[in-house]
């Protein structure tokens, strides 16, 4: 027999203590000097896939969606991330491509968010990186029409495994479907959680031709 375990939800709390974020710790004309920085120290503490990141977009119904993807690249024209351009979230940013891309290195209480515009990679970006990848990893992107209801796993497992068959001697070429993004940011934010609640939190915003900075409350 399972035993049933009771959760007192509003009792779930800890003390945020790991560290805190000052001005001091920030440099006013760039936030991909602190990212940088916090990515580095998020794979150092050997966090389970740090370059994690959620994507939220917007229907044409204003409903908001979320999902994990892995950021492949980034620097100061934006972020990178790779997906199928028939997926649920090509198809948002289609229709408007206003996104939110949000880093939850919870382990190290940090948040990191960026709020941008999404444009396609040109081709030869795209087809370079897809080659880079695994060959696994390129014959599922061919196996599966990212989004589409499918009726069971074996199937998309048996045609994974058909294509492997097919391409075991040979390369695997790029399909129009499969492309990647760059999101263009003007907003980050930085939050640190802090002892009792007091938080730190940093804006970042992009003004006509400087970024600036500002503490807001927690």
């Amino acid at each position: 027999m399972v035993e049933k375990i009771h959760l007192d939800i509003p009792s779930l709390r800890r003390e945020y203590t790991q560290g805190a974020l000052r001005r001091k710790d920030l440099t006013d004309d760039q936030p991909l000097v602190l990212f940088d920085r916090w990515l580095k120290q998020a794979y150092e503490a050997k966090l389970a896939n740090p370059t994690t990141m959620s994507v939220a977009t917007v229907d044409s119904d204003r409903q908001p969606y979320q999902r994990i993807v892995l950021l492949k690249h980034y620097d100061k024209n934006g972020l990178i991330f790779y997906t199928n351009l028939s997926s649920r979230k090509a198809q948002h940013i289609a229709h408007n491509n206003k996104v939110s891309l949000l880093f939850p290195w919870y382990q190290l209480e940090r948040q990191v968010c960026f709020l941008g515009e999404a444009e396609k990679l040109t081709l030869l970006e795209v087809i370079k990186y897809f080659h880079s990848r695994p060959k696994d990893s390129q014959i599922a992107a061919r196996a599966s029409q990212q989004s589409a209801k499918i009726f069971a796993r074996s199937l998309l497992e048996n045609k994974f495994f058909k294509l492997k068959q097919k391409f075991k001697n040979g390369e695997i070429r790029l399909l129009s479907f499969w492309g990647g993004y760059c999101v263009r940011f003007n907003s980050v934010e930085f939050w640190q959680g802090g002892t009792k609640r007091l938080h730190d939190r940093f804006l970042y915003q992009w003004q006509h031709d400087h970024w600036q900075m500002d503490r807001l409350a927690p």
